[in-house]
């Protein structure tokens, strides 16, 4: 079978399109939803090859982060977040709550191939609920547009870091379908800003789902309007401006007294880019691996998660989350009904996010082109069958000899094995890209033309 092919097979249950499929809710349950002035806003704070290396409030030794910190002084601070390690098959998976192997999703081009007639996003999901959504900035490796998979609102650019028009895919973006001119000394990240706050405004009354996708921290690396004339350091001024939106933000939530009913999550779609990653380090110690890779700097990502009222205030969480629980998590928060139109991947973290012991998962799974792993608190288990030690994580995997006779190792291992059969990646879409996970297998696209 071709991969479209079982992309929709594999898909889809039924016919017709995410647009026409009926959710379990009827319009009273959305009326309903929509005269409620109680369900919880939610902004979700994306930010672009960003890793805990690069988060003051994470340990990190060379950037400062005080906006991202109060978020955690105020909510809960998770240390174990996984998510795959490229940013197209990451998104992916934080917007549609499903594996690659189930999606397509295994590459970068792949990520393109997938539609609304066979994946549901998180906005389509809490629609149902009375929500009205906006995607704010980077749009990445996903298909088609942000309205064809639900969003109501959008600003998205083309590409990855863009910030001046200097660049050249900073010529322009796309607001609602209409291309807009970033004008001389315009700053991307702040327009992005500015439109995010006017749709707050508009729809202050109603409950709203953002997903504020940045431009920072991606390459490439530009001064800020706040660096010096002959900055030598613009990285971390980078860092920095994130960090002051973040806080803009957030300041206008107060302003418009929406702050106690705003859920705010702020995550990393995969690790630090590797010219960075050497700097990116915790108690003068590197991560061992950065973006793309397999180990754990590609894709163990800050996540904090902040609800005055709700969240318990300074709480470091270890269980375990990887990408595809924000859907069912703010499904199960807003009250929402996971459609039955696709299996999900995904577990819902909502009790730990009220500070609750909840049903956390024993595992992380997490692929990229045709490899995979899964990852629990102490050992990883990946593809080929070799078990890590992951005592010293994130800084050091230790492999562990096939023939250790350890009963831990030993014990690990049937576990995290048992885990994979049951998964079955193998079973699932097939990547039949270059193999790196960016992209799609030119030598093979080039003998069919």
């Amino acid at each position: 079978m071709k991969r479209r092919e079982f992309i929709k097979a594999a898909g889809v249950i039924g016919a017709g399109s995410a647009a026409a499929y009926s959710f379990p809710f009827g319009n009273e349950f959305l009326n309903n939803a929509l005269r409620s002035g109680k369900k919880p806003n939610i902004v979700f704070i994306l930010a672009d090859d960003y890793g805990i290396g690069e988060t003051s409030c994470y340990g990190a030794d060379n950037y400062k982060t005080p906006n991202i910190d109060k978020l955690a002084q105020g909510g809960v601070r998770f240390t174990h977040a996984y998510t795959p390690s490229l940013c197209g098959p990451s998104r992916a998976c934080i917007l549609t709550g499903r594996y690659a192997f189930h999606t397509g999703a295994t590459n970068q081009d792949a990520t393109g191939e997938f539609s609304p007639e066979v994946e549901i996003m998180i906005p389509r999901v809490l629609k149902q609920a009375g929500y009205v959504s906006t995607v704010v900035g980077k749009w990445g490796q996903l298909p088609l547009g942000p309205a064809e998979f639900g969003f109501d609102d959008y600003l998205k650019f083309s590409g990855s870091g863009v910030y001046w028009n200097t660049q050249e895919k900073g010529k322009t973006y796309e607001v609602n379908g209409k291309d807009v001119k970033l004008l001389d000394h315009e700053y991307l990240p702040d327009v992005m800003h500015n439109h995010l706050v006017n749709f707050i405004n508009e729809h202050k009354d109603v409950p709203f789902y953002a997903y504020y996708s940045m431009s920072h921290i991606h390459g490439e690396i530009l001064p800020t309007p706040d660096s010096a004339p002959g900055s030598e350091n613009i990285y971390a001024e980078n860092i920095t401006y994130m960090d002051k939106l973040i806080g803009k933000l957030i300041a206008e939530l107060d302003r418009l007294k929406l702050r106690e009913n705003t859920l705010i999550v702020f995550f990393g779609d995969n690790g630090t880019a590797n010219g960075k990653a050497d700097k990116a380090t915790i108690g003068g110690r590197r991560l061992d691996g950065a973006k793309g890779s397999m180990q754990e700097g590609g894709s163990v990502e800050p996540l904090i998660i902040n609800w005055p009222g709700v969240t318990p205030a300074g709480k470091v969480s270890d269980v375990m989350i990887d990408s595809t629980d924000f859907l069912p998590t703010f499904a199960e928060l807003v009250g929402a009904e996971l459609p039955k139109k696709n299996f999900y991947d995904g577990q819902s973290f909502a009790p730990m996010v009220r500070g609750e012991k909840g049903n956390p998962r024993e595992w992380a799974y997490i692929q990229l082109a045709g490899k995979w792993y899964v990852r629990e608190k102490s050992w990883k288990l990946n593809q080929d069958g070799e078990l890590f030690d992951m005592s010293n994580a994130p800084f050091e995997e230790k492999k562990v000899d096939a023939s250790s006779t350890d009963p831990l190792a030993i014990d690990a291992r049937k576990r995290l094995q048992a885990a994979l059969d049951k998964l079955n990646p193998a079973g699932g879409i097939l990547d039949d890209g270059d193999g790196t996970g960016r992209h799609a297998n030119k030598k093979k696209k080039k003998k069919k033309e």
